[in-house]
């Protein structure tokens, strides 16, 4: 399934004009996410790919995140992915509140690909956390060369741009 992420109404992005995201579920307690970036991709601010590893506070620059969760648990996952094959893990209690490493959480499988028009994230996540349906929130900060940041999501709450609200987990899945 392909979902176009919309810039959020208070950011600016000169470099892209489109991102998309793919989601597959070839498996239980899998998930395959595909984020494809369209534009001036030498515009972006993206870091060299080193040996992938868990880090923290990746959203600081150009990272593409999900959020899930069971459709009846206010509990969810937040996950990062770097453009330098970095990534992160966290499980939330309910909203922004009992924050903690998700330590049950494997290594994902992160590719990157890269044109001057396009830049590709794929990222292949094993869990079983949460029984199907889910419902996700898919988003992305991207950082351009010259230090603006842009925020992205399938969906935008109101006001300031906030990925952890419910109204941006619109995408059921199961």
């Amino acid at each position: 399934m392909r979902h176009t992420l919309r810039l959020h109404p208070d950011s600016l992005c000169a470099a892209a004009t489109r991102i998309e995201a793919d989601i597959a579920h070839p498996r239980p307690g899998s998930l395959v996410l595909s984020y494809v970036v369209s534009g001036r991709i030498s515009d972006l601010r993206l870091p060299p790919v080193v040996t992938a590893a868990r880090a923290d506070e990746l959203w600081r620059h150009t990272c593409f995140e999900a959020f899930v969760r069971g459709s009846a648990d206010p509990g969810y996952y937040e996950f990062n992915f770097s453009p330098s094959t970095q990534w992160a893990a966290y499980r939330f209690d309910t909203y922004r509140s009992g924050m903690r490493v998700a330590t049950e959480i494997a290594s994902p499988r992160i590719e990157v690909r890269s044109t001057a028009e396009s830049y590709t994230l794929q990222a292949a996540l094993a869990f079983d956390g949460l029984s199907l349906p889910w419902r996700l929130g898919l988003s992305a900060v991207l950082e351009e060369t010259n230090g603006r940041k842009s925020y992205w999501a399938l969906a935008h709450r109101p006001g300031k741009a906030d990925f952890h609200h419910s109204d941006c987990f619109t995408l059921e899945f199961s």
